[in-house]
């Protein structure tokens, strides 16, 4: 429990994820009341809150506009997919066949960025959901008039009464690594994802033909934001564990409960909180409460049993084994490709902050290193998980693992330093030092020389008299520093190429 202590304790700037999880807890709420005013009935209440949830919980695009229009084209991927799975309910080869299909366009929709992700998540749950209330042809308008109201409900909650987003800055829209083909990462990894579902259908339907499903969500979604084979086997890893204290807390909670509808109302707009709060930090907690407020469903539906959890937990496994068995052979992408990618992209951001930072400090009011800044705080972000699985307690490669680690720190030097240097580069009193323009040069190089040539170099600042001002004097601390960090990189960055060099 100290690791989930330390998730509820994290920081939280601007109090953004608290925001945005009581608001969850808002809109899903409203979502399910609605449906129960409406007369739904529970199962259609039940599909409209989890609609209302992926609502909120997926569409992730830049600005408050474009989120607004992936919502409303939520239906048009979902209830298409819903009517299909109701339709093939008796017919389960075409109904294994048609999710299949299903997963493909989902997997593959992700080279449309986060809308393509948004709808293609949108669309795989709702296939989903018609198997985990066993979805007929003769329920289809109830459900789908309970996906529709909840939306709406979602969407009047987000954009209406509660939008965290106008409050904080547009996150940084970062592409995965290019390529053509089956070379392109989203290409590889929607056959990766089928192939994985395939396994799974087909193992899970062995080990129970009633709830088999469980083992394809689990695949599908241990494939969602993952880049890499190493990524990819540490997700599936996080995915199970977090399903076995979710079970065994169930145990503890779901079972005594078994369906009362006051504490089960309760306890899931607890799971929903905790699903919110703590998806950026952690998945193995984030599937704790996804597992917890599982077992609270099939509870509400008079099915709940231990057996039941445990074979949820066995289900979870045959997810996790399909997801590793296809990044290990159908076209496997590397921990070290995917890295070198995302650390390049870091050191490209160092180097535009730093140019941006010593123009405005010569006097350009155009240029604005806060940009740049905080595309290097989402590419690091990108960089720790690409990294997560060298650094990880159960790699065996201690030396890579330590090298990992100290990547990670110096690269966390250089988000301090640039965000202090972009922090300064607005002192209105500021003038230009000539020493910057030197310490911006040897940081430049110093870019150069791990990366290679950088593009878009920009003109050499004009060189004036040395100014003496505090706020110069802090911008060069800052750039010193970022040139420690950068030669210091040197040596974890170059040595696996010497290695391979040494083997050839």
């Amino acid at each position: 429990m100290k690791t989930l202590t330390r998730t509820l304790m994290a920081a939280d700037p601007g109090l953004t994820r608290l925001r945005i999880s009581l608001r969850a807890v808002l809109g899903i709420g409203l979502a399910v009341a609605l449906c129960a005013i409406a007369g739904l009935p529970l199962t259609a209440s039940i599909t409209g809150g989890l609609a209302a949830l992926l609502a909120l919980f997926t569409v992730a695009d830049p600005t408050v506009r474009g989120q607004a229009v992936t919502t409303a084209l939520l239906p048009l991927a979902g209830l298409p997919v819903l009517a299909l799975a109701s339709a093939l309910h008796g017919a389960p080869q075409l109904r294994d066949a048609a999710w299949l299909a299903v997963v493909l366009a989902g997997g593959y929709a992700r080279r449309f960025g986060p809308r393509g992700h948004a709808l293609g998540v949108f669309a795989f749950m709702m296939f989903f959901t018609a198997q985990f209330l066993h979805a007929v042809p003769g329920a289809l308008p109830q459900l789908a008039a309970a996906v529709l109201l909840s939306l709406g409900a979602a969407a009047a909650v987000r954009f209406g009464a509660w939008c965290v987003e106008r409050r904080t800055a547009p996150p940084a829209v970062l592409a995965p690594p290019a390529g053509r083909g089956l070379a392109r990462h989203t290409t590889r990894q929607a056959l990766q994802v089928t192939a994985a579902c395939a396994f799974a259908t087909a193992a899970g339907e062995l080990l129970s033909p009633e709830r088999w499903y469980w083992a394809v969500g689990a695949a599908w979604w241990i494939f969602v934001n993952t880049a890499s084979r190493g990524e990819t086997l540490v997700r599936g890893f996080r995915r199970v564990f977090g399903t076995v204290t979710g079970l065994l807390v169930g145990l503890l909670v779901a079972v005594p409960v078994h369906g009362s509808p006051a504490p089960t109302a309760a306890l899931v707009a607890v799971c929903v909180f905790g699903i919110f709060y703590s998806a950026p930090l952690s998945y193995s907690w984030m599937m704790f409460f996804v597992t917890v407020m599982a077992g609270l469903l099939y509870g509400l539906l008079g099915v709940l049993h231990p057996g039941l959890l445990g074979l949820r937990l066995a289900e979870t496994g045959v997810g996790a084994l399909g997801a590793a068995l296809a990044v290990a052979l159908v076209l496997p992408v590397t921990t070290h490709a995917v890295t070198d990618h995302w650390v390049r992209r870091a050191l490209h951001a160092v180097h535009a902050c730093t140019a941006a930072a010593s123009r405005r400090l010569a006097g350009d009011a155009g240029a604005d290193p806060a940009p740049c800044a905080a595309e290097l705080e989402a590419i690091l972000g990108r960089v720790r998980t690409a990294l997560a699985p060298l650094v990880h307690p159960l790699n065996p490669l201690r030396a890579r693992g330590a090298r990992a680690r100290t990547i990670l720190a110096l690269l966390d030097d250089c988000l301090r330093e640039t965000r202090g240097l972009a922090a300064l580069a607005a002192h209105p009193d500021a003038s230009h030092d000539a020493r910057l323009t030197a310490a911006c040069a040897r940081v430049e190089t110093a870019v150069e020389a791990l990366v290679g040539a950088v593009p878009d170099r920009p003109a050499a600042t004009p060189v004036a008299a040395p100014g003496h001002h505090p706020a110069a004097e802090a911008a060069l601390a800052h750039l010193h520093g970022l040139e420690r960090a950068l030669t210091a990189l040197s040596a974890p960055l170059t040595a696996p190429a010497a290695l391979r060099r040494a083997r050839a």
